[in-house]
């Protein structure tokens, strides 16, 4: 049995992964989903962390899994606490100083044009799911947007990066150009959107567990 520590993008909240979060304790994993003090002005990148260390406690063989703008805290977990693995998800993969209110232009991002926020995020996500999304979505107020990122290098942890097929706000080519230039590395690929974890939990959730037991 793994630990799967879920850490969610900007503006999230638990409840993005609550249909994973299912499908891993199905499988007899534990699932550890954290609430990122976004909405605390005084809080930043090292809140972030500490929030996720302590509430993953005394827990071990962990996989840590950063959504998105999650990407940017995952790592730090892992230069923390003994990872087994760190998956990167639709993610906002960060360098060693850069603050996150510059990654966009760093890495050449154009936002799509002409796209509603449905569009962006949610594609392939149940009807009845969207609905539900407002009310889950927290404004992000938190103090991390210039503050650079605090590690001086990758944390020595087996790192994988999870892309989606279908992802229209970061499209797989833009990720692939991403991942190759900041990690040297090739992404996996799942169908699905932006917020893949509610459009295709259980494939996702294949996936995640695939990857300890070598099968993906």
């Amino acid at each position: 049995m793994a630990t799967f520590v879920l850490i969610h993008g900007g503006g999230g909240s638990a409840w993005d992964w609550h249909l994973l979060a299912a499908e891993l304790t199905a499988r007899g994993h534990d699932v550890v989903v954290p609430e990122l003090p976004i909405d605390d002005e005084a809080a930043g990148l090292t809140e972030f962390r500490d929030t996720v260390v302590e509430a993953i406690g005394n827990r071990r063989d962990l996989v840590v899994v950063g959504q998105s703008y999650g990407a940017f805290t995952a790592p730090l977990v892992a230069d923390r606490l003994p990872v087994r693995l760190l998956v990167l998800l639709t993610p906002m993969i960060p360098r060693p100083g850069e603050k996150p209110g510059d990654w966009w232009d760093a890495t050449g991002y154009r936002g799509p044009e002409g796209l509603s926020e449905e569009e962006q995020f949610y594609t392939g996500v149940p009807a009845e799911l969207v609905a539900q999304a407002p009310a889950h979505v927290r404004q992000q107020v938190s103090a991390e947007w210039d503050e650079p990122w605090p590690l001086a290098a990758w944390p020595d942890v087996p790192t994988k990066v999870l892309i989606a097929r279908d992802d229209r706000f970061f499209p797989a080519d833009f990720l692939r150009g991403v991942a190759a230039d900041r990690l040297g590395l090739v992404p996996d690929e799942v169908d699905g959107g932006h917020t893949v974890a509610l459009s295709h939990p259980r494939q996702l959730a294949d996936r995640l567990t695939g990857y300890l037991t070598g099968d993906s």
